[in-house]
C-alpha cells in the first residue's frame, strides 16, 4: 500500500540557507542539556513543537503516501496517443464535480471543543489516534491527486481538472480533521509530512485498484457509522460524525471516477493477471483495515459499535460495489473468509502484546517468528479460496467499444 523517492511539486526538498549564527558553538553545558532534556508530551503523545504532534510511526498497517510513474500516466490519458478514448462519462463527471456539492458543508461550530473537552481518558487518547490516521490518509490522497492534475494538464485537461477537484475535497477532508484534532491540543505540521514522510511506488494500474478500494470502503465506513450514530445520538461523543452523510459523498464520487477510469482501459480488467491483481489488492484492503480495527477497539466502542460486527458489514458492501467493475472479488460471504480473518485478528494481538513485552528485540522476533509464519499461512488460505467471477461488462470481440 518500494519506497521511492517523489519528484515532483510536492517531492522538492526545501534548499538550505546557512546563517552566521549556525557557526557559533554552543558551550558544552548547553549540549548537556538538549541531550539529557526528555521528549515534551501532550494528551500523552510526543510532540515536535507546542501543539504539533509527532507523526506516528511508520508501519504496514498506517496509512501510506504514494507516488507512481506519472509519464506512464500521460501516455494512459493522452488523447493524442489514445483517440478512441470515449470522454463522455469524463465530462460529465467533470460537471458533477464543479458542483461542489460540500463547499459549504464543512463549518465547524463552538460545540466541537466543548465535546473534545468531554472526552477523557483512554478514549481521549484513541479519539486522537482515530483522528491522525484519517488526516493522514486524506491527505495521502490530496497529495496524489494534485500531482496527477498538473501532469495531466496538457494531455488530458478534463481528467486532470477532475483530478484537481478530487485534491480539493481531499484537502478539505484533511483540514477538517486536522481541525478536529486541535480541539484535543494537537495538530501535524502536513507540510512537513509532504517532505519527510516515506512514499510508496505503484504502479498507474496499481495506483487505479488501491484508490478505486481506498475511496469505496472510506464511503461505506462513513456512511455506516453515520447511520449507527442517527439511531444511537446518545453515542455521538463528538460532531464530527454528524458530517460524514455528506462527507461520504465525496468517497463516492472519487470511487465512481476510478471506475470510470477504468471502464476507459479495459485492458486492466479483462484478463487473467487482473483477475488476480483485483483479489490481491481487495483482500489487502480487508486485512489492513480488519486488523487496525480490531486492534482500536476501544474507539468503536466508544461510539456503541461491535467491532467485528462494523468491519464485517463494510467489508460485504464494499465487495458488492467492488464486483460491479473488478474482473473477480474474494467471495467476502462464504463463512470461512471470515473465520480466517478472526485467526489473523487473534495472531496479530499477540504480536501486539509481545511488541509490548520488555525484552531484547532478538528474543522478541524469535517469539515472533511462528506467529508471522501463521499469519503468512492464513493470508494464503484467504487468498486461493474460491473467488467470486465479477464485472460489469463484457468486451465485444470484435470491438473495442464496451457492451453494458
Amino acid at each position: 500500500m518500494l519506497n521511492k523517492r517523489v519528484t515532483g511539486a510536492f517531492g522538492k526538498q526545501a534548499p538550505v540557507r546557512s546563517a552566521r549564527v549556525a557557526a557559533v558553538r554552543p558551550s558544552r553545558s548547553s549540549v548537556r542539556v538538549a541531550a539529557t532534556a526528555a521528549p515534551q508530551e501532550v494528551e500523552g503523545f510526543k510532540v515536535m513543537r507546542d501543539g504539533i504532534k509527532v507523526a506516528s510511526d511508520e508501519t504496514l498497517l498506517t496509512p501510506r503516501f504514494y507516488t507512481t510513474d506519472f509519464d506512464e500516466m500521460e501516455r494512459l490519458f493522452s488523447l493524442e496517443l489514445n483517440k478512441n478514448m470515449d470522454m463522455e462519462e469524463f465530462e460529465a463527471m467533470l460537471n458533477e464535480f464543479k458542483l461542489d456539492y460540500n463547499q459549504r458543508h464543512f463549518v465547524r461550530n463552538e460545540t466541537f471543543k466543548e465535546a473534545a473537552e468531554k472526552i477523557q481518558g483512554p478514549t481521549r487518547k484513541i479519539f486522537i489516534e482515530f483522528l491522525e490516521r484519517s488526516c493522514t490518509a486524506e491527505f495521502s490522497g490530496f497529495l496524489l491527486y494534485k500531482e496527477l492534475g498538473r501532469r495531466l494538464k496538457a494531455t488530458n485537461p478534463v481528467v486532470a481538472e477532475i483530478f484537481t477537484l478530487m485534491s480539493r475535497d481531499e484537502a478539505r477532508h484533511a483540514g477538517f480533521l486536522n481541525k478536529a484534532m486541535s480541539d484535543f491540543n494537537l495538530a501535524l505540521d502536513l507540510g512537513f509530512l509532504t517532505k519527510n514522510r516515506k512514499y510508496t511506488f505503484f504502479k498507474p494500474k496499481f495506483i487505479f485498484y488501491a484508490t478505486y478500494l481506498s475511496e469505496k470502503i472510506g464511503y461505506w465506513r462513513y456512511i455506516s457509522i453515520y447511520r449507527h450514530l442517527q439511531r444511537n445520538p446518545d453515542n455521538q461523543l463528538y460532531p464530527l460524525f454528524e458530517y460524514f452523510e455528506n462527507w461520504c459523498q465525496d468517497e463516492n464520487r472519487h470511487g465512481d471516477f476510478f471506475t470510470a477510469v477504468l471502464k476507459a482501459r479495459p485492458e486492466m480488467v479483462n484478463d487473467w493477471a487482473a483477475k488476480l491483481w483485483s483479489r490481491f489488492f481487495c483482500l489487502s484492503v480487508y486485512i489492513t483495515m480488519y486488523l487496525n480495527d480490531h486492534q482500536r477497539d476501544a474507539f468503536y466502542s466508544s461510539l456503541g459499535l461491535n467491532t467485528t460486527q462494523f468491519n464485517q458489514h463494510v467489508i460485504i458492501e464494499t465487495n458488492k460495489s467492488t464486483e460491479r467493475i473488478f474482473p473477480a472479488v474474494p467471495d467476502v460471504e462464504n463463512p470461512e473468509f471470515f473465520r480466517r480473518m478472526d485467526l489473523l485478528v487473534k495472531y496479530n494481538a499477540q504480536l501486539v502484546n509481545i511488541g509490548s513485552m520488555n525484552l531484547p528485540s532478538p528474543i522478541k522476533a524469535i517469539m515472533k517468528a511462528p506467529i508471522l509464519e501463521r499469519m503468512v499461512a492464513e493470508v494464503f488460505q484467504v487468498f486461493i479460496m474460491t473467488p467470486k467471477e465479477s464485472g460489469s461488462y463484457d468486451l465485444d470481440a470484435n470491438k473495442t467499444a464496451l457492451v453494458y
